[in-house]
């Protein structure tokens, strides 16, 4: 699963004058949600405007959901 930081669509970030990185805590939720549906989701990462910050967050949704189980 590879998921953009930005919510907008691709002609929005074309026209965008600056880059539109998301929200990092939210990625990492929707990931964390996405584990619960997809148990068996085992390969992440991201894609258009992820950097360091969504890498982390998504790592840390990915280790609570192992925690959980």
């Amino acid at each position: 699963m590879r998921a953009n930081a930005s919510k907008r669509s691709h002609a929005e970030l074309d026209e965008a004058e600056e880059l539109d990185d998301g929200d990092p805590d939210e990625l990492g939720g929707s990931y964390r949600a996405l584990r619960q549906v997809l148990p068996r989701m085992n390969v992440v990462g991201g894609c258009c405007g992820t950097d360091h910050r969504h890498v982390g967050q998504i790592c840390r949704a990915m280790k609570a959901t192992l925690a959980a189980a």
